[in-house]
């Protein structure tokens, strides 16, 4: 049971309620007990004060009437007089006897039998008196039978005697109001707890009703339907958050899934084409007895195609690596201008075989600390996809120069261009613009071939070269592209000259390939 957020968010609430009401509660009855005292304190003082006025007018009357025994009538005189109702006096001499005392007056309707008020005895008057010798402001508890008084004693002189005023006030009805408000609260706080427990509970059921949608509609998601979404009843509270970021989420997902599934398909197309030529060519070369002409030439179709899916196997491989974040960068210090020109005397002899001129503008020395061999990839990636699409007689010109912070490596061709529709996904993997000219037409090609491979490439050239220039901080850009040719420019970051990349997985290859950064660039 404890296990449900909705149980769980009720307890809380009502615990806090509870505790709130309980310490309501008992502020609130405290509160009205001090305040009945302090108007009991206050109406005990008044009274008492008000009685010893008149017996000290009644002691100056039976003065005048030359009374035996003055104080004793006129404190009789005065009880009868102040008869006042849940009140009673008693006036005691200095000796503790006492010379007077009175019965409160009955409630309107109380029955006569109620009425009758019981004495008070003379020692729990004089003990009163003793009491309040230390503290004579102070108010004492007293009770009779079963009715409970306050009482205050007055010390005064009268006629130059001293008396003891005893002031009794009945505290039942205060007793009876106390009484009424804890009934009360005994009663109101649990009533109000569970009605609060009922109303919290079914508040947090319908709050959390759009959570159990989202889970029951997220527990029926699978690889087959992420294209299904969360449902969202308000996108403006939390739960709609939590369910766009979820949908979101499964968004990307349902991306990610169609790559793989498009990666797969078109990797098991592209590893098919050489595996059929490499078999066709077998079987016709074994079919029949042939010359040793034909057989060097098959042997020769085969090599091209096994080379070819040797390449596909290992851009395959790398990208794997990549995407699982398992690629160790073994970063170097190097010269880029002088790598661009290594990269352009290995293209030589496949540009002479189609007529292209190449040409090479460097920008004084460009000391970088990066992964040689992935960015010499990269530039050869760029080389030889310009190679392959500029026509006879056409030019592919590289231009190394530093813009502000950062290195560029320009690839500029003469060839057709690529339509506007295509050039935003010629940066994806397999990527063909022109399906009818899988091996003829402009494509994003694979690594850097032999002259003896032809024209053929897997699209994924480009793809490779666009994850080195990120994992180097850097990016690989589609600038212009028309009728005069394509332009692609890799950025790299000038600061990482000195700085440090991100370590490699294995420590002993770290240890082989990584140089002291603060060392000298090694020029080739």
């Amino acid at each position: 049971m404890f296990d449900s957020v909705r149980v769980r968010l009720t307890l809380w609430y009502t615990g806090v309620l509870a505790l709130v009401l309980v310490c309501l509660a008992v502020g609130t009855y405290y509160l009205v007990a001090r305040t009945t005292d302090r108007r009991t304190f206050i109406s005990l003082a008044e009274i008492s004060q008000g009685f010893l006025t008149t017996l000290q007018s009644e002691y100056k009357d039976q003065l005048n009437e030359k009374a035996p025994d003055p104080l004793r009538a006129a404190a009789e005189e005065s009880v009868q007089e102040f008869r006042l109702r849940d009140h009673r006096f008693a006036v005691l001499d200095s000796a503790g006897n006492v010379l007077a005392e009175n019965q409160a007056l009955p409630a309107p309707r109380e029955p006569v039998r109620k009425a009758a008020q019981r004495e008070i005895p003379s020692e729990v008057l004089r003990n009163l008196v003793a009491g309040s010798a230390g503290a004579p402001r102070q108010l004492q508890d007293l009770t009779l039978g079963r009715e409970h008084f306050r009482a205050r004693v007055l010390q005064a002189q009268v006629g130059g005697s001293r008396i003891s005023i005893v002031t009794l006030q009945s505290v039942e009805s205060e007793r009876e109001l106390l009484e009424d408000i804890r009934t009360a609260l005994l009663w109101v706080i649990p009533v109000t707890l569970v009605i609060a427990s009922a109303g919290g509970y079914f508040l947090a059921r319908k709050s959390l009703a759009p959570v159990v949608a989202m889970s029951e509609k997220a527990g029926r998601i699978g690889a087959q339907n992420l294209h299904e979404r969360l449902p969202v009843q308000n996108a403006r509270d939390e739960l709609g958050y939590l369910a766009g970021t979820f949908n979101r989420l499964l968004e990307r997902l349902d991306r990610s899934f169609e790559q793989q599934r498009r990666f797969m398909a078109d990797a098991s197309h592209e590893l098919r084409s050489p595996v059929a030529v490499i078999r066709g060519e077998a079987e016709v070369a074994l079919s029949q007895a042939r010359s040793p002409e034909e057989y060097r030439e098959s042997l020769t179709i085969t090599l091209d195609e096994a080379r070819r899916l040797s390449q596909i196997v290992d851009d395959l491989f790398t990208l794997a690596r990549a995407d699982a974040g398992e690629y160790p960068l073994r970063p170097r210090d190097f010269y880029l201008e002088e790598l661009a020109s290594d990269c352009m005397r290995a293209a030589r002899s496949m540009a002479a075989a189609r007529g292209i001129t190449l040409s090479y503008e460097p920008d004084g020395e460009m000391p970088i600390h990066a992964d040689e061999a992935l960015v010499r990839r990269l530039a050869m990636n760029l080389l030889d996809n310009a190679i392959k699409y500029t026509p006879e007689g056409g030019r592919v010109n590289v231009i190394c120069q530093r813009a502000g912070g950062e290195y560029s490596l320009t690839v500029r061709d003469s060839g057709p261009g690529i339509p506007a529709e295509a050039r935003e996904k010629i940066f994806e993997r397999f990527f063909r613009f022109d399906p009818a000219r899988t091996h003829s037409g402009r494509e994003n090609s694979g690594a850097p071939e032999t002259a003896a491979s032809a024209m053929t490439g897997a699209g994924l050239g480009l793809a490779i070269g666009r994850w080195i220039a990120e994992a180097h901080h850097g990016r690989l850009q589609l600038v212009q592209s028309d009728f005069s040719g394509s332009v692609f420019v890799a950025y790299l970051p000038a600061s990482s000259a000195g700085g440090e990349a991100s370590p490699p997985v294995n420590d002993a290859a770290a240890a082989e390939s990584t140089t002291d950064p603060r060392a000298e660039p090694t020029r080739t």
